[in-house]
């Protein structure tokens, strides 16, 4: 798999009985079929780990409906208290983060109301912060902190 802009995490990943690769995801307790868009997700998750996020608050690969159609969130990160917090869209490394990813992130967040949003290809990252209805762009992840998550 690719090279990403994360630390150098181990992972367990074995071939199937499909023959193809899978990894175990810690959050769905599961091995599931590496792709270049998983390979991605799982370094996010190890990542939000590395910054304090509870992996018992985290899901990954959920249904929302939206507008009366069914769509599947990468990773969602609820606060102590159920309420979302931290939502994130995975890219496989050669997919740009162009105004596509923003939108797609931004209408699954008409449904969830998540006050801070990351988008990662692995290699390039950004995070938004809602203040006031404002989108306002940070430098990092914030630490996560209990109760407030820090946003």
């Amino acid at each position: 798999m690719e090279d990403l802009s994360f630390s150098d995490y181990s992972f367990k990943i074995r071939k199937s009985d499909q023959n193809t690769m899978v990894i175990f995801d810690d959050v769905r307790k599961k091995y599931v079929k590496l792709t270049p868009e998983e390979w991605v997700r799982q370094h996010v998750i190890r990542f939000l780990i590395d910054l304090g996020y509870p992996i018992s608050l985290m899901n990954v690969e959920k249904e929302i409906k939206l507008f009366n159609t069914k769509k599947r969130f990468d990773i969602l990160v609820s606060d102590p208290n159920g309420h979302p917090a931290l939502l994130v869209e995975c890219k496989a490394p050669g997919v740009k983060i162009d105004q596509s990813v923003f939108d797609q992130i931004t209408r699954y967040n008409i449904a969830l109301k998540v006050p801070l949003l990351f988008v990662s290809n692995g290699i390039n990252h950004y995070c938004v912060k809602f203040e006031n209805g404002e989108p306002n762009f940070l430098d990092s992840v914030p630490l996560y902190i209990p109760k407030t998550l820090n946003v």
